[in-house]
């Protein structure tokens, strides 16, 4: 049975004007200056156009946040396991730490903590960037790691957002380069 869905659809222009001005906002002013008001000011649309897609500037950040990630998947893969997680970590290190979305994913985090509703979004948005790292390792085989790989994610995973968070070293190429090293003692 086809229902159709309550309310306008959305207009493709004006989704995408509210992503982008949420996102330039981020630059702007960084993420704790985020309102929904500004952000419907700047992408020239109704406030309630805004509220009526989304509840909360993190729900509106955690979408951009899920487009930029899905176009910076796994790399295809090749004919060396290592060389394949080498380009998976350079591209989401390079990634993470471009603006704004270093701020976003940290803001998100904040917000998070005291919006249940966006806790669950983003978890599932966290499980899809663990699932493509996950796949990328297991191109190095599914056994002879000396711990679960699911503990080899959060080690690198956790590598980049305690970096993200306290800013005492740097998340890119020299962060590829350190975490290869780890994963490569945790293999048999």
């Amino acid at each position: 049975m086809n229902e159709k869905p309550l309310g306008r659809p959305r207009s493709d222009a004006a989704r995408r004007a509210v992503l982008d001005a949420a996102l330039a906002l981020c630059v702007s002013d960084g993420y704790a200056a985020v309102t929904m008001k500004a952000i419907a000011e700047a992408a020239g649309v109704g406030r309630q156009t805004v509220y009526r897609w989304w509840p909360t500037r993190g729900a509106v950040l955690l979408e951009a946040m899920g487009e930029i990630g899905a176009a910076h998947g796994a790399p295809p893969p090749g004919p060396d396991p290592v060389a394949d997680l080498r380009a998976f970590l350079d591209g989401t290190f390079a990634l993470a730490a471009r603006a704004p979305v270093a701020d976003v994913l940290l803001g998100l985090s904040s917000d998070a903590f005291a919006d249940p509703a966006l806790a669950v979004t983003m978890r599932g948005y966290i499980a899809g960037r663990r699932a493509l790292l996950a796949e990328v390792l297991e191109r190095q085989g599914s056994d002879g790691w000396r711990v679960p790989v699911a503990t080899v994610v959060d080690l690198v995973f956790g590598a980049m957002w305690y970096r993200l968070m306290y800013q005492h070293g740097p998340v890119g190429p020299e962060l590829t380069e350190e975490v290869l090293v780890v994963v490569a003692a945790l293999r048999d």
